[in-house]
């Protein structure tokens, strides 16, 4: 029973593409609603978003404060989480 409850608690919070999630996928991201993610499938419809920048730039509503809360709740861009502007680059494992 623990290994199926922990099974399904892995599959709720899988990662959310801004590029390729539908409507639902959307608002299942605590702090999207039908508003956000329907201003989110307009703005792909001219062309994917390339970063986490391009997102902020074109969706209004939609800025870093909240972004980082979005990407904290799962929601990705091209597969990667959002890293405000000035944070430390990731540690290099060592050799």
């Amino acid at each position: 029973m623990a290994v199926l409850l922990s099974l399904c608690a892995g599959f709720a919070f899988a990662a959310v593409d801004v590029n390729k999630a539908s409507a639902t996928d959307l608002d299942s991201i605590k702090g999207i609603g039908p508003g956000t993610s329907a201003k989110i499938i307009e703005q792909r419809k001219s062309a994917p978003f390339k970063n986490w920048n391009d997102l902020i730039g074109r969706v209004s509503g939609i800025g870093e404060k909240r972004a980082a809360k979005l990407s904290h709740q799962g929601l990705t861009v091209n597969g990667e989480a959002y890293k405000p502007a000035g944070a430390p680059a990731p540690a290099k494992p060592k050799s």
